[in-house]
């Protein structure tokens, strides 16, 4: 069981990444790590809002909910993001977007969001949160991530994408009894590396 809940995490290593020499990478991971989720998404693989908040150190002020982000910035990101000269639409495959928006659309798919169908799928969801993202639109990053965290550990949710997450704040639970420690594997660490190849 413990395999799987870090099968298909992605964590990002910003100090490597953001030294990338391509200007619409380094733009894009400036833009990500400017929305305060540089801890959640970087955090070492070892509940209330507020634990949530304060162990990632996530901003609680700003857009409650994707449905918030205004259409006209939708607008414009839906030819901003696409590889060619037409708009994508907000739901679209990977495919259709430029390199460093494929990228973006894979750290959130798998390490943000509740995974929906194939990561090759770009939900309307997300497409809001990357449109936040690349504006720099101010996110309650800890309401938003709290309550797709509650979603994935319902009963009827077969999501388990925030493992790594999981673990530190159960670590720093003042009175809770953990069994014995297990290892997880290896998580995959976007570095420099595999976002070249």
């Amino acid at each position: 069981m413990a395999a799987s809940l870090t099968h298909n995490a992605l964590q990002v290593n910003f100090d490597s990444v953001l030294s990338l020499p391509d200007e619409g990478m380094d733009q894009m991971f400036k833009a990500l790590e400017s929305t305060g989720l540089r801890d959640f998404l970087g955090c070492p693989s070892v509940l209330y809002e507020e634990v949530f908040a304060g162990s990632f150190q996530l901003p609680t002020e700003g857009l409650t909910s994707m449905d918030e982000v205004p259409k006209d910035l939708v607008y414009d990101s839906r030819s901003l993001f696409s590889a060619s000269r037409e708009p994508v639409k907000t739901s679209c495959k990977n495919k259709e977007l430029k390199i460093e928006f494929r990228l973006l659309n894979d750290i959130l798919a798998k390490s943000v969001t509740v995974k929906a169908g194939s990561f090759d799928a770009i939900t309307h969801e997300r497409f809001l949160l990357m449109t936040a993202i690349q504006f720099g639109l101010n996110m309650n990053c800890s309401k938003i991530l709290f309550d797709i965290l509650k979603g994935m550990v319902t009963k009827s949710s077969k999501q388990a994408g925030f493992a790594a997450q999981i673990c530190v704040l159960l670590k720093g639970a003042p009175d809770l009894t953990l069994g014995e420690a297990k290892t997880f594997p290896p998580l995959k660490i976007l570095t420099v590396k595999p976002v070249g190849t």
